[in-house]
């Protein structure tokens, strides 16, 4: 009966209100439609050209210090190619749209594990590490089963009255704290890596001009930043306000057109690895980002302000979520050193089948 009432009822013509926008709404309001997507497709460019920078100066930081390219994959790179949807979905927990913000991070799991991985592995065979894989890859699974598990807890709590279910700040913190252990387990484990080559103290940077160019740096990281969060802010309000121009459901378009848009960093990040022939470092930042995005983007989000759980979440995100983490679990367990690349084609379909059924849906809503 939720189901049914949520596919007929029209999507709702107000969103609340808030003081935290650092750009007013009505300079939104005021914009004709074409001009909205043109800045829809202007923040994303931002996101996706910060987060590139972000990454390169934060992996260069890294190297000046000594840590290992295998520290700096399983974390500074997840981290920075997930910047874009931590930034988004803080946004629009504090901006009060909690459907933007968890549908974001469950959306990104989907667009990095079905689109992003699916499409790479049709493109080449990329390599099964098993010691990563076994470690990361559980933690992957393990984080989008947590989630699945306290939504549907929640609503067992909530007597099955979907209306009540909200992730609090307590379930947020406490993802917030798993996310500290996972980058501190993220570290032992790469050290304990056979390709694991620890620099030596010695090693580090010897050369003249060496302080300056770790300032340089930092400012770069600064400047990556500023347009991950400026992005963020042009994206939400843009989206915002096509939701209330076309009757969408935020959920809807979060998962859909949000979640491609921020995810594009680790679709960019994968092509380059395949190109360059890393793809090792493809599959470990997918499966990374994909911990992150449960553990920083909707853990900080929930801490930020706690996250209703709408019926698109709930009846679509959770479940196509856990299949294609399923999914890529299985094909971890079938395979022995490489992926094949047929297995890419269910992935692919399933998101094509996600993003048609959210679409067909929101039309039904806004009917």
């Amino acid at each position: 009966m939720e189901l049914e009432y949520w596919i007929l009822r029209p999507a709702p013509l107000v969103l609340p209100t808030v003081l935290a926008d650092i750009i007013s709404r009505d300079f939104f309001a005021a914009q004709p439609d074409w001009i909205l997507w043109l800045i829809i497709v202007a923040s994303i460019a931002a996101l996706v050209f910060g987060a590139d920078r972000l990454v390169s100066a934060a992996v260069r930081l890294a190297k000046a210090m000594g840590v290992s390219p295998v520290i700096i994959g399983a974390t500074i790179v997840s981290l920075g190619t997930t910047a874009p949807e931590a930034a988004v979905s803080v946004k629009a927990a504090w901006a009060g749209d909690p459907g933007l913000a968890l549908g974001n991070g469950m959306g990104s799991i989907i667009c990095n594990t079905a689109l992003i991985f699916g499409l790479c592995c049709c493109i080449k065979r990329l390599p099964l590490d098993r010691f990563v894989l076994n470690r990361h890859g559980l933690m992957q699974l393990g984080s989008g089963t947590l989630l699945a598990c306290v939504i549907l807890g929640l609503w067992i709590l909530a007597g099955r009255d979907l209306g009540g279910v909200v992730i609090g700040r307590g379930v947020g913190a406490v993802f917030v704290v798993l996310l500290i252990g996972y980058m501190w387990v993220s570290v032992l484990w790469a050290r304990r890596h056979p390709e694991m080559a620890i620099k030596s103290v010695d090693a580090k940077i010897k050369t003249d001009g060496a302080v300056w160019r770790v300032v340089a740096t930092g400012v770069v990281l600064l400047v990556g930043l500023g347009f991950v969060v400026g992005g963020a802010e042009f994206l939400i309000g843009s989206a915002r306000q096509i939701c209330l121009r076309y009757r969408v459901p935020e959920a809807v378009l979060a998962g859909t057109l949000v979640a491609f848009g921020t995810s594009l960093p680790e679709l960019v990040t994968a092509i380059a690895c395949i190109v360059k022939g890393h793809t090792g470092l493809s599959v470990g930042n997918i499966v990374g980002a994909n911990v992150l995005n449960v553990l920083f983007v909707i853990g900080a989000s929930a801490a930020a302000r706690p996250l209703k759980v709408d019926a698109a979440s709930f009846y679509l995100f959770v479940p196509v979520m856990m299949l294609v983490l399923v999914l890529f679990r299985f094909y971890i367990l079938i395979n022995t050193d490489r992926f094949r690349r047929w297995e890419g084609v269910p992935l692919l379909v399933v998101y094509v089948a996600f993003v048609i059924i959210g679409i067909v849906l929101f039309r039904f809503g806004a009917g």
